[in-house]
Parts: C-alpha cells; structure tokens; sequence
C-alpha cells in the first residue's frame, strides 16, 4: 500500500479513507466491464489502465468481467479480441 497519507485525486483519497476506516476488509477490488458487442477503443483503454492500476498500486485485484445486457449483439470473437487486447496493454493476472 502506498505510504503517502493523502491520494493524489479524488478516487486514491476515497480509497485510502476506506482503507484507514478498514472497509472491505481493507482491500481493494476493481473491475472493468465491457460489453462483448465491439472492439475496444482509447476509452476502453484509459479505463483498463485506471482501474487495474489503482488495484496494482494498493495490492489488490482487478476483475475483467464481461457484461452481456445485450447478448442478440455480442460474439465470441469480440470476446477473444478484448481479452487479447488487455494482455497487450500489459495487465496479466488470475482475474484477467
């Protein structure tokens, strides 16, 4: 866990008030949710690297889990592409 007192934003100092209050069991979990119906693009990105950073940086996990609201528009290969796609943005784990 970082040794600093005070996050760098909001997102970091909420954590480290639930962590300090020991919410969760003082740990962290993070998730990223896609929906199997496209590719990824830049936001998809942006938000694999914030959430499965934050759960890097307080030792915690991030959780790749797939949301199928729409399943008359998803795919396997849509599948297989994202989970492709986050090994290559370098986020590897047993919940990836």
């Amino acid at each position: 866990m970082p040794s600093t007192t005070k996050g760098k934003d909001f997102i970091r100092q909420n954590i480290l008030s639930d962590l300090a209050e020991g919410k969760n069991e003082s740990r962290v979990f993070t998730r990223f949710p896609p929906e199997p119906n496209g590719y990824l693009h830049i936001g998809h990105a942006q938000s694999i690297c914030l959430n499965y950073g934050i759960a890097n940086e307080f030792k915690g996990r991030c959780y790749l889990r797939f949301d199928d609201t729409n399943p008359t528009k998803e795919s396997k290969n849509y599948v297989d592409a994202i989970k492709k796609d986050v090994l290559w943005l370098g986020l590897t784990g047993r919940n990836i």
